[in-house]
């Protein structure tokens, strides 16, 4: 009885410890994209110091790696808090297994794995800004200026949200029990892999709705945080499937609404 007290109480601490890890990073993350935001000059929104985001010009390599971070610092303030009920589980099911004398992988080894997938969207996101760049196809503060690319944009998400491949990737992200059960991979390198297929379940889920930043603004944080609630809703919330089929109705009717005025004028 003591024994199984003293468990107890020490996974009561990982998950304090998981916790207080996540909240950390995602403040830091915040705190970043909160001073990209705020050192903006006022004559020019769509550039700030070069310490902070790329310039607006021909870019260098200095220019993309800001891009890739401003986007993988973004990915972490937007997807680490729909992550904690995974964590917390890996952690808990990690702490007794190491109680039975199993081995012991720390939790942050399965979040490198999540996060490097995460990581490697942001590249492929640098890729597509640079690519609207290129064409000229994204005003200063970062948005698609053509209304036709923006319309078909919202449609594609608002279609994607009621996918087979979307609820599959959902159903994953929804039950990390589940997940775990069927995933479950022995030592360090094992943990690494089960996050690195956890986060491709999540990239999968949301990689559309990160595209919207191109549509509302990648540094309007206001959007950055009401997609990054969306996500929430969805994966951690009671009836989440729901709220995002909704949520994928309302933006294929905001890119049909946009169409529509672009052919209108």
């Amino acid at each position: 009885m003591a024994e199984t007290t003293t468990v107890e109480a020490v996974l009561k601490h990982d998950r304090v410890i998981v916790l207080a890890g996540v909240v950390g990073l995602c403040g830091l993350a915040w705190a970043y994209l909160l001073t990209l935001a705020w050192r903006m000059p006022p004559q020019d929104m769509g550039m700030v110091m070069a310490m902070a985001m790329p310039h607006m010009q021909d870019w260098g390599t200095t220019e993309v790696f800001l891009t890739w971070v401003m986007w993988a610092v973004m990915m972490v303030a937007m997807m680490m808090p729909s992550a904690v009920p995974m964590l917390l589980t890996f952690a808990t099911i990690n702490r007794r297994r190491r109680a039975q004398q199993g081995p012991f992988v720390p939790t942050t080894v399965f979040a490198l794995g999540y996060l490097l997938v995460w990581s490697g969207f942001s590249a492929l996101a640098t890729v597509v800004q640079w690519g609207l760049h290129t064409a000229a196809l994204l005003s200063p503060l970062i948005v698609i200026t053509s209304p036709l690319l923006g319309g078909l944009f919202l449609i594609a998400a608002g279609l994607f949200q009621w996918t087979p491949l979307k609820s599959t990737c959902l159903t994953q992200c929804r039950s990390p029990l589940g997940f775990l059960m069927t995933e479950w991979r022995e030592g360090a390198w094992g943990a690494l892999v089960m996050g690195l297929r956890h986060g491709s379940f999540c990239v999968g889920c949301c990689w559309v709705l990160m595209a919207l930043l191109f549509v509302m603004g990648v540094m309007n944080l206001l959007w950055v945080a009401a997609i990054a609630a969306l996500i929430l809703v969805e994966k951690v919330l009671p009836r989440g499937e729901l709220v995002g089929r909704v949520a994928g109705g309302v933006l294929l009717l905001s890119g049909l609404v946009l169409l529509g005025q672009r052919w209108l004028t």
